[in-house]
């Protein structure tokens, strides 16, 4: 079977050309949060993967699920719906997550937009995160929106990481490195 970023990607390229065009790419990507956690769900996976299940049983599972989330205020668009019948019937359903992500990298390239992952020895302030994020910015000419995490094997420092690029400050890292080095 092909890999699952090839089969998610022209569906992600789908949707991305539809929520630009019904200029609603904030909508969709929520659209499409949810319903890839719902796919993700290991009781649906056991459905989508289940040959007994009929195909319109499936969606009307899937979409009863979808109006019932905690943050459902509305019910799935005509085009929502449409969308989940058309990965029902291609079996493709299993491949949300995947377009989703995929969906989420195209809106950060045309919205400029870049989250940067920081992973901490200890929570950092709001000073802090603004200052990195400015760095970020002026490096990456984007405008950058930060999650930062905390994990203590760091020791101290931090690992930035913002679509290709990595950052290990991590005191971790720099004894990992000073270790190659004396290893030569």
């Amino acid at each position: 079977m092909a890999e699952r970023t090839t089969l998610a990607r022209p569906y992600a390229q789908a949707v991305f050309e539809l929520a630009r065009s019904e200029k609603d790419l904030t909508g969709w990507s929520e659209t499409l949060l949810r319903a890839a956690a719902i796919a993700a769900d290991p009781a649906m996976q056991s459905l989508t993967g289940d040959p007994r299940v009929r195909k319109p049983q499936l969606v009307r599972l899937f979409l009863d699920i979808f109006g019932a989330a905690p943050g459902a205020a509305e019910k799935l668009s005509a085009a929502g719906q449409n969308f989940i019948k058309l990965l029902v019937e291609n079996r493709r359903l299993n491949v949300l997550p995947e377009i989703a992500a995929m969906y989420e990298a195209q809106r950060a390239e045309a919205e400029n937009t870049t989250v940067a992952q920081v992973v901490s020895a200890y929570p950092l302030s709001d000073e802090q995160q603004r200052k990195i994020a400015a760095a970020l910015q002026k490096r990456l000419g984007r405008t950058i929106s930060l999650v930062n995490t905390v994990d203590k094997a760091l020791l101290g420092g931090m690992v930035i990481r913002a679509g290709d690029s990595v950052i290990d400050g991590s005191a971790r890292g720099q004894l990992e490195r000073l270790a190659n080095v004396l290893a030569k």
